[in-house]
């Protein structure tokens, strides 16, 4: 029976968080590995059961392992997508606030403007193929539309990727996760997806146009269009 108060019980805690946090940092804890388990960790640590615990859960709640019902929790060392993961604990929570989803909305149609402009003047030949070819996937699963949404999702994924910077892929994870409980729900037909591709296909073509006003236009008009459909269905603001 762990008799330790709440105040030393805490601080043990973030002693061991400390520790542990700069061990997947260094690479000492592999990622993709999983912890150690909670025995050797409260032997090493000379620490109660209940120790190990709260700062198990800390590491959890930073994302800097995953915790799984009835496993060891696996290593994550930090990255961007680890600081996504962390904050997509919290996001739902602030959907259902009033206007939540829209201003998480907003912020994603704000970025993909900017992507989709830079990706006119400055796509390679192959950010285009991988464009073209997520496009070509977009327009083959037009009958299926749980395909369909995930060849939507790869198509906006592309344009996240092209400047390869690590950060944007992230936060395309990020948006896909936080937005998917409304976005799955849509009712959807073949007629909706053709729709959706054609507009996929305009903003593709701005951009194989060079033309960056209208990716601009298209990108808007597509993401504007999205959100008409789903505030409806939802009733959202």
């Amino acid at each position: 029976m762990d008799t330790t108060s709440a105040a030393p019980t805490g601080r043990a805690a973030d002693a061991v968080v400390a520790a542990l946090e700069a061990r997947i940092a260094s690479g000492d804890l592999v990622d993709s590995e999983p912890l150690p388990a909670e025995r050797d960790l409260m032997k090493e640590f000379g620490a109660s059961r209940t120790v190990i615990r709260e700062a198990i859960s800390a590491l959890n709640t930073r994302g800097l392992i995953e915790s799984r019902p009835r496993f060891r929790p696996i290593v994550r060392k930090p990255g961007y997508d680890a600081v996504l993961q962390a904050a997509g604990k919290v996001v739902p929570h602030l959907l259902t606030q009033d206007g939540g989803i829209r201003n998480l909305y907003d912020s994603r149609v704000f970025l993909e403007r900017a992507l989709v402009r830079e990706a006119a003047v400055a796509a390679t030949r192959d950010d285009i193929a991988a464009l073209r070819a997520a496009l070509v996937a977009n327009e083959a699963a037009i009958p299926d539309s749980l395909a369909f949404y995930r060849t939507d999702t790869a198509f906006h994924g592309t344009l996240y990727a092209m400047r390869g910077n690590p950060i944007y892929p992230a936060i395309h994870e990020g948006y896909t996760n936080w937005l998917a409980p409304h976005w799955e729900k849509m009712l959807r037909s073949p007629e909706r997806n053709h729709a959706n591709y054609l507009a996929h296909k305009a903003i593709f073509d701005a951009i194989l146009e060079r033309d960056p006003d209208a990716a601009d236009a298209a990108l808007r008009r597509h993401l504007t269009a999205a959100w008409d459909y789903v505030s409806v269905t939802f009733d959202l603001e």
